[in-house]
C-alpha cells in the first residue's frame, strides 16, 4: 500500500516541489479536518525542521461563516482530505486559488471538488477503505507528506530512508499484531486514558486518541508530554492508563525521564517505542523496529495505535467498521 502510494505520486510530488522552488514559497497553510488535521500536525514538524518552511493550520470557519479569509501571500495551501468533499476545506483551497496562491491536495478522489481547485493533486492510492475510521488513508497521507519534504530538500540519505518505509511498516504490523490481540482483553473495561508524545510523533498522539474515541468510545485525551507536566499530571493515580509514544531521537532522554515520573505515580503504561529504555516502563510493550530516523518513525508508531483501536473495539463487543453516530464521509462547513 505505502509502496504503491509513493510510486504513483513520484512525478506529482516532483512537479509540486519544482513549483515550490520556482515561486520561492515562504510558508505552508494546511487545510484539513479530523485525522487529516492530525497528519497536518506531523507536517508542522517535518517542513519546519527540514525545509525551513513555517506551517500553520487553517481556520476554515473564517471562510464559511465569518467570510473573512486571511491574505495568503507566497503560500502553499495544502489540503488533506480522504474524500475531497468537505465544503469548508474546499472553500479554503478555492479562496487560495482566487488569491493566486499555489494550491495542492492529498486526497483519494482526483475527481472530487477539492481536486478541482488544486493546482497539484497527490492521490493517496491506498486502496478501498470501507471502514468509517480512517487508517490506511491516514498512514498514506503521512508517507506523502514525508516524500514531499524529502524531494523538496533533495537529501540522498533521507530518500534512502523513505525507500525502506514500506518494509519497515510491514515489520511493524508483524511485530505488534499478536501482542495487541493478546492484550486487548486486559483493557476491555478501560473507559478513559491519556495518549502522550512530543515532537515529530505529537500528531500520532492526537491520531491514536481519536481512533480510541471513534472505535472503542474510550475518553482518550492527547497531550504533549511538556503540556502534561503543566497540570494534567495530577490526574495520574495507580492504574491510570497512559499510551506513551516515544521513539529514538532528540527527545528520547526527555521521554525516558517523563516515563519514569509516570511509573513513580503508578501509571499503567502502554509503551510504543523502538527503545528498550522506554519499553521497560510498559505494562504492555509494543516494540517498533529499530533503526528508523526520528522524522520517519511516526509512520510506524501510528500502526500499533490503529491496531489497538481495532482489537479493543472487538474485545468490547463493538463493530470497528461502523462506529455509532459516524459516517464514512463527513461533510462540514
Amino acid at each position: 500500500m505505502l509502496a504503491r502510494a509513493l510510486d504513483s505520486c513520484r512525478t506529482p510530488v516532483e512537479s509540486l516541489c519544482a513549483e515550490i522552488r520556482r515561486r520561492d514559497i515562504s510558508y505552508v497553510l494546511i487545510a484539513a479536518r479530523g485525522s487529516s488535521d492530525n497528519a497536518g500536525t506531523y507536517a508542522k514538524y517535518l517542513f519546519s525542521a527540514f525545509n525551513g518552511l513555517p506551517v500553520v493550520q487553517s481556520t476554515p470557519s473564517l471562510y464559511t461563516f465569518y467570510h473573512s479569509p486571511p491574505r495568503l501571500r507566497n503560500a502553499l495551501v495544502l489540503a488533506i482530505s480522504q474524500s475531497g468533499q468537505s465544503q469548508d476545506i474546499v472553500e479554503v483551497v478555492a479562496d487560495a486559488r482566487k488569491q493566486g496562491a499555489l494550491t495542492g491536495s492529498i486526497t483519494s478522489d482526483p475527481s472530487s471538488p477539492l481536486a478541482k481547485y488544486s493546482d497539484h493533486v497527490l492521490q493517496l492510492q491506498s486502496g478501498s477503505e470501507k471502514a468509517v475510521a480512517a487508517t490506511k488513508t491516514f498512514t498514506c497521507s503521512l508517507a506523502l507528506l514525508a516524500s514531499l519534504s524529502v524531494v523538496l530538500q533533495g537529501d540522498a540519505a533521507r530518500l534512502a530512508a523513505m525507500n525502506q518505509l514500506p518494509e519497515r511498516a510491514a515489520r511493524t504490523i508483524e511485530a505488534v499484531s499478536r501482542v495487541i490481540s493478546a492484550k486487548a482483553e486486559r483493557y476491555r473495561y478501560m473507559d478513559r486514558c491519556v495518549v502522550i508524545s512530543r515532537g515529530f510523533s505529537y500528531g500520532i498522539a492526537l491520531e491514536i486518541a481519536l481512533k480510541l474515541k471513534e472505535l472503542t468510545y474510550v475518553t482518550a485525551e492527547p497531550y504533549s508530554s511538556a503540556d502534561f507536566l503543566h497540570g494534567p499530571m495530577a490526574i495520574i493515580e495507580p492504574g491510570f492508563p497512559v499510551v506513551l509514544i516515544a521513539t529514538s531521537g532528540t527527545l528520547l532522554s526527555h521521554m525516558e525521564e517523563f516515563a519514569a515520573q509516570l511509573a513513580q505515580r503508578g501509571a499503567e503504561i502502554i509503551a510504543i517505542s523502538d527503545s528498550e529504555e522506554i519499553l521497560k516502563f510498559g505494562r504492555t510493550r509494543l516494540a517498533l523496529p529499530v533503526g528508523s530516523p526520528e522524522w520517519l518513525s511516526p509512520i510506524m508508531a501510528v500502526i500499533p495505535g490503529q491496531l489497538m483501536g481495532l482489537h479493543l473495539a472487538l474485545a468490547k463487543g463493538f463493530d470497528p467498521d461502523a462506529p455509532r453516530g459516524l459516517k464514512k464521509v463527513t461533510v462540514t462547513r
